[in-house]
């Protein structure tokens, strides 16, 4: 009988499981949601991949609300982000939500919702976050928060899922998946991906959307010491200079924790899991 993984190990993937071997080779009662254990969430994962959009749509909140909840990453967080990205490309999501359907409202499509859910947990495991932690507690504090360090070690996966959705027929979706692939590419491995994502995020800032996508495009650009001042306009400098002012404000607040830390300041790093969470602002 072949073991099942240890999720706060760091388990090694040459590539992306099929996604029927994460769901029944995981044992997801015994890890740690928002909400206690994961009992729930094969129900949930099975749903992504009904044919009612609707159905897929509440599913997708239910994952990712008990893995992700407060800019907090729980133990289940990393089988939820592979199996999310293994069935990026199957039928019922890749072609689903794209034809018209007169009778139904229009509604976001699945792929783009399961591209914001990753991206959700990406830049809350980000190098930033990361840096933050160092700030406070000193080199190491990965060894603190497993949850986040089994994420990370997986971004090389994820991404091998997301990366083909930078050329997606939908701009929405091209949009969605580069958001998605910017903190994931920060591992090390994917390095050699940025001249290309420089590229996808000069068209999606010259295509102008107005979303919070452009805020974080901008902040990648910076990141790659891309000039970006040809490319920011009146609102993103304003969007720019809320955020310094809220991150100022909550600088000393880790995401999804309200515990006291040395000296009485707010702790940045979760401790126990099952406690109360505390909202914050999140990156997105």
């Amino acid at each position: 009988m072949t073991s099942k993984p240890r999720w706060t190990e760091s388990p090694q993937l040459d590539e992306l499981p099929h996604f029927q071997d994460l769901l029944d080779g995981t044992d997801w009662a015994s890890l740690a949601t928002a909400y206690g254990t994961g009992e729930a969430l094969p129900a949930a994962l099975v749903r992504l991949l009904d044919s009612d959009p609707d159905v897929r749509s509440a599913a997708a909140d239910d994952a990712f609300r008990a893995v992700n909840d407060q800019n907090t990453i729980y133990e289940a967080a990393a089988p939820i982000a592979l199996y999310v990205a293994a069935i990026l490309d199957h039928p019922v999501i890749a072609t689903g939500d794209f034809g018209h359907d007169a009778e139904r409202p229009p509604h976001r499509p699945t792929l783009v919702r399961l591209l914001e859910g990753l991206s959700n947990i990406a830049y809350d495991a980000a190098d930033e976050c990361v840096a933050i932690g160092e700030r406070h507690f000193g080199k190491g504090v990965l060894d603190e928060y497993p949850e986040m360090r089994a994420f990370r070690d997986l971004r090389p996966a994820i991404f091998s899922a997301v990366h083909p959705l930078l050329g997606h027929e939908s701009a929405g979706t091209r949009d969605a998946a580069l958001v998605t692939a910017i903190p994931l590419a920060e591992h090390p491995a994917l390095i050699v991906h940025c001249g290309k994502l420089v590229e996808h995020a000069r068209r999606l800032l010259v295509a102008g959307p107005d979303n919070y996508y452009r805020e974080l495009v901008l902040d990648a650009m910076k990141a790659w010491g891309q000039n970006i001042s040809g490319l920011e306009n009146a609102d993103d400098i304003a969007a720019r200079e809320l955020r310094a002012r809220h991150l100022a404000e909550h600088c000393s607040v880790w995401p999804g924790n309200g515990t006291s830390g040395p000296g009485g300041e707010t702790s940045l790093w979760p401790t126990d899991p099952s406690r109360s969470q505390t909202s914050t602002v999140h990156p997105l």
